[in-house]
């Protein structure tokens, strides 16, 4: 789009307006003009506290009061400006040095451009948000200033400028403005003082030059932080691209292809010659990626490094399908990059010295290749490419730990070194990082960027952003994990527990039934409702019921917090909760979505206190079929809140004979048989590896991992949630077919079951369907071996990472048919009961209470755009969530298991070439054992890949199968490289 801009100059009238004219193209190829009017204003204020004329003038708003003034009366000083200053960067400022104006250690009273924070947002949507982050918190004094719309410093495009030389002009006209604008409210108020500094800054040349030129204070980023007291820290930080570190060798070797062009990309999807999709690397084999497209059944294979093209995990890349006479077989082979390049020198210079693939990967590669050339395991070529561009960097922050042998240099002066950075993710490559710190940084958990990655570099380069702790401790690991699965954790701002109600813990259900409250809402405290959750549940989203009627069917409610009660669309509270989409659930830790006000105490439905929920009201009979559905608010007041035990013990205890009791065992032998429906639907009983780690109270120290335990009773709740979240997905879809939100689970490709369907044919001569969800558990129920109970456990494990994941969608985007839940066997679902926990159930409530007619839904929720945007990212959330809850238990296990060694069975999971994978059902963990770990050297082996079987001899003589039951000795080590302490297993016998 380009855009045009004219002057009013002619027209003394009309100085205070402008436009800009837009001319951009439309998908029918025409050409269309936009002419947008612009009012330039005199009342934008600066916001210094110094200043009393724009406090005069300010724009009121309705209840006539002025926003309070950001930028400190008194802001801090530097060597360089010792009566202090404001700073205004440009937008590479802030796209090369985020991580800067996010330390406590300075960057504060900044000038936030209008200019500058539109032009971050088309070009950095996530920093664009960290940005606004910073502008709202009340200790940074970050401001927006509309330069854009202030008279004074509204900036006209003159003739054959570009777009960046004109924006760059806006910007030293705003830094002109300030200056003067201060030194005159200064005088006026009287200031003894000297008035602070307006300094722009920015490491364009040109644009630092004409600043310069004109008399405006201006610094690089480097000159400035140097200025700063904790210089040699934040030095660290800057983009190396900014230090200027990363220039390059004319003469440097050109270690990978160049990319194609944005066009010929584009192109080439179009024409389906090229590929899109998302990079990712085999947790087994760092030199193996795979992308899925949907032009190809199985994913893509993406072999080496020069093929990976500089692709890290999660990339949007594009490929190119490599001819069939190249395609190849998916690794057989456990190929590690710690084995193979240790000890690297991070200081060897890009392109000088050094190439793409080492000696050592090379040789792994071709071994590779001359065992699985051409097949994959059921006998047909695997589609394999290469990467050819990169649509979307998906870079992260990464966390990990400094290698202490990548730099042969003796760090003197402080003077800079080059190191590697082992990220924690073995999925990601190292990261080479110059430093000043690297005595201190060295056996610290460390936080980094990346920042560039060049054809004439074999790793990416990246900065520094902070240490947070040593390697081990609690809390650094714990930390570590949240940053790595991108959990958001700071606590709550002011803004939003302003959104708190002001009673706080005194907040009651009001006792006047004609209270405002009530309206709408069925009394239901005379129900002898109680929940069952895990113990120690404080955040208690749901509770239940069930009595007679007089026609012999049962009336069963599910009722569900009424958090949207308390939480309103579009205020800072919901903002938040949008962002965060999910409770995040850690073994010694809660990540709370909502303020715990909320969470644990005026929306959990506790016992004994009155509190508003969200019902669903079955009529149903003892077959378990429902005759009526009905929707309300209401007031309840839950009689008990037992664990999932204690309601098993008082449902089997004979003795109890009360009301509550008998309404539990209708509920549990109605759960009964809504799951004999479901089953018999076609959906599916999968099984995952679920282990409850126990911890002291005090210190949350791991003292025992156990398996969990299910009971009946968790069944039962599972039913009833399950039968609500359907209930309620049919009424907001015939109330908003264009906009509910939904969850859907897609059918898995055929393919993804290959593997596991020839690895049962072929060890247990069992049969694996999977053309239909029913079938598939048909067959899994199939799948046992009498010797071994835990069998069918096992390979019900393995379907269950065959599957796709659901996620949450806006109805309008899918047809009806795409709208089926697989695993479940339903035609339509969504959450709707835990929304203390999940975001996407707090809009189902709001669209539910909209459709029984209780309230008006707020236009956001009309928006079939920023539906899409709000499923999009509780995905996102929602899979982290899981991912850092694991991690969590992984780390936890480990410490509990930290200085024992114990012999347990296990069963072969997978085999390699190399080795083989490891289940421990008792803690719930698989680990890798490698031939190296048998035998020194690695001792001889035959690898029969069509039947599962590594035949090892020499030194030591043992036969490994898929499914095997096998012995191993487990104990923990700290693993070298990732800096993790891991659990080692070592085979005892088979």
């Amino acid at each position: 789009m380009t855009s045009l801009k004219r002057s009013f100059e002619a027209d003394p009238y009309a100085s205070n307006i402008a436009s800009k004219v837009f001319v951009r193209s439309t998908k029918s190829g025409k050409v269309q003009k936009i002419t947008r009017e612009l009012y330039l204003r005199q009342d934008i204020p600066c916001s210094s506290k110094i200043c009393t004329s724009c406090l005069r003038n300010a724009p009121q708003d309705a209840n006539g009061n002025v926003a309070s003034f950001v930028l400190s009366e008194q802001p801090a000083g530097t060597t360089r400006f010792p009566a202090g200053h404001y700073l205004v960067p440009d937008t590479n400022a802030f796209l090369n040095a985020m991580d800067l104006f996010e330390q406590k250690s300075g960057f504060y009273d900044v000038i936030v451009l209008q200019t500058v924070l539109e032009e971050l947002r088309n070009r950095s949507l996530p920093l664009y948000n960290r940005l606004i982050g910073l502008t709202k918190s009340e200790d940074k004094h970050f401001y927006v200033f509309f330069n854009e719309f202030r008279l004074e410093t509204y900036t006209v495009r003159e003739k054959g400028e570009t777009i960046n030389d004109r924006n760059d002009r806006a910007i030293r006209t705003a830094v002109q403005w300030y200056g003067s604008h201060l030194q005159t409210a200064s005088k006026h108020s009287g200031r003894t003082k000297a008035c602070p500094a307006v300094v722009m800054l920015s490491d364009d040349k040109e644009n630092f030059r004409k600043a310069t030129t004109a008399g405006l204070s201006a610094c690089s980023l480097k000159d400035y932080v140097s200025g700063l007291e904790d210089a040699t820290r934040l030095l660290d930080m800057i983009s190396v691209s900014q230090r200027g570190q990363d220039s390059r060798e004319l003469a440097a070797e050109q270690l990978y292809p160049n990319y194609y062009s944005m066009s010929k990309m584009m192109t080439g999807i179009h024409t389906k010659t090229l590929h899109q999709g998302t990079f990712n690397v085999s947790p087994f084999n760092y030199l193996e990626g795979s992308v899925r497209v949907p032009a190809f059944d199985k994913s893509l294979l993406i072999l080496g490094r020069e093929n990976s093209n500089r692709a890290v995990q999660d990339d949007v890349v594009v490929v190119e399908v490599l001819p069939k006479a190249l395609w190849k077989a998916s690794s057989t082979k456990i190929i590690e990059e710690e084995m193979l390049n240790k000890n690297e020198n991070a200081d060897t210079e890009e392109g000088e010295g050094e190439s793409v693939v080492t000696e050592q990967e090379r040789r792994a590669l071709q071994e590779e290749v001359k065992r699985t050339h051409g097949k994959n395991l059921q006998g047909r070529p695997q589609p394999t490419a290469r990467v050819v561009g990169i649509i979307r960097r998906n870079w992260r922050q990464y966390v990990g730990h400094v290698d202490s042998t990548s730099s042969f240099k003796v760090n003197q002066s402080r003077r800079q070194q080059t190191v590697f950075l082992i990220p924690m993710d073995k999925r990601v490559p190292k990261i080479r990082l110059r430093t000043r710190q690297v005595d201190e940084l060295v056996g610290k958990r460390v936080l980094v960027t990346i920042d560039s990655w060049d054809h004439d570099s074999r790793y990416p380069v990246g900065h520094f952003v902070r240490s947070l702790g040593g390697l081990e401790t609690k809390e650094a690991e714990t930390e570590a994990l949240l940053l790595e699965h991108e959990v958001q954790y700071r606590p709550f701002p002011k803004s939003v527990l302003d959104c708190l109600p002001q009673q706080g813990h005194d907040w009651r259900v009001p006792s006047d039934l004609s209270d405002q409250g009530w309206v709408g809402r069925k009394d239901l405290r005379d129900k002898l409702i109680c929940s069952i959750d895990p113990v120690g549940c404080q955040d208690i989203d749901d509770a239940l019921h069930a009595r007679l009627l007089p026609n012999g069917n049962l009336e069963i409610g599910v009722h569900i917090a009424d958090v949207s009660h308390f939480v309103k669309p579009n205020n800072a509270m919901d903002s938040e909760a949008s962002a965060r989409g999910t409770t995040v659930y850690l073994v010694d830790k809660r990540i709370d979505m909502l303020p715990m006000l909320l969470g644990t105490d005026l929306c959990s439905l506790k016992p004994h206190v009155e509190r508003y929920a969200f019902s669903t009201l079955w009529e149903i009979t003892k077959d378990a079929d429902i005759v009526d559905s009905t929707f309300t608010k209401s007031v309840i007041r839950s009689r008990e809140a037992f664990s999932y035990e204690q309601a098993q013990s008082r449902i089997d205890d004979e003795a109890q004979t009360d009301e509550l009791t008998q309404g539990m065992r209708a509920l549990l032998m109605i759960s009964r048989k809504l799951k004999q429906k479901r089953m018999e639907a076609g959906a599916l009983n999968l099984a995952s590896p679920e282990v409850r780690v126990q911890t002291e109270s005090e210190t949350s120290d791991p003292v025992d991992v156990k398996t969990k335990e299910l009971l009946d009773t968790n069944s039962l709740v599972e039913e009833f949630m399950l039968l609500a979240n359907i209930s309620v997905a049919g009424k907001i879809y015939e109330s908003f077919p264009q906009t509910a939100l939904l969850r859907r689970h897609a059918p898995p490709p055929r393919t993804n079951f290959e593997e596991l369907t020839n690895q049962l044919k072929v060890k247990k001569d069992l049969e694996l369907r999977s053309e239909s969800s029913g079938a598939l558990a048909d067959s899994l129920d199939r799948c046992i071996d009498p010797r071994e109970p835990f069998f069918n456990t096992l390979v019900r494990i393995m379907a269950t990472r065959c599957m796709m994941s659901a996620e949450y969608f806006c109805s309008g985007t899918q047809s009806y048919p795409e709208f089926r839940h697989y695993g479940l066997a339903s035609e339509i679902y969504t959450h709707f009961t835990s929304p203390i926990r999940r975001y996407a159930d707090l809009v189902a409530h709001r669209q539910l209470a909209a459709a029984i007619g209780y309230e008006q839904l707020d236009i956001s929720l009309h928006s079939k755009a920023k539906l899409e945007g709000v499923c999009k990212n509780i995905n996102v959330r929602h899979r982290n969530a899981q991912m850092a809850g694991r991690a969590s238990i992984e780390y936890y296990v480990g410490q509990a298991l930290k200085g024992r060694v114990i012999d347990e069975e296990g069963f072969v999971m997978k085999v390699f070439s190399n080795g083989f994978v490891v289940f421990v059902p008792r803690f719930g963990i698989e680990g890798v054992i490698r031939l190296t770990d048998l035998a020194t050297p690695e001792p001889e082996n035959v690898f029969n890949a069509e039947e599962y079987v590594l035949e090892i001899s020499g030194s030591i003589k043992v036969r490994i199968e898929l499914f095997q039951k096998v012995v191993v000795r487990i104990s923990d080590i700290k693993e070298a490289s990732t800096g993790k302490r891991k659990i080692k297993l070592e085979l005892v016998r088979r």
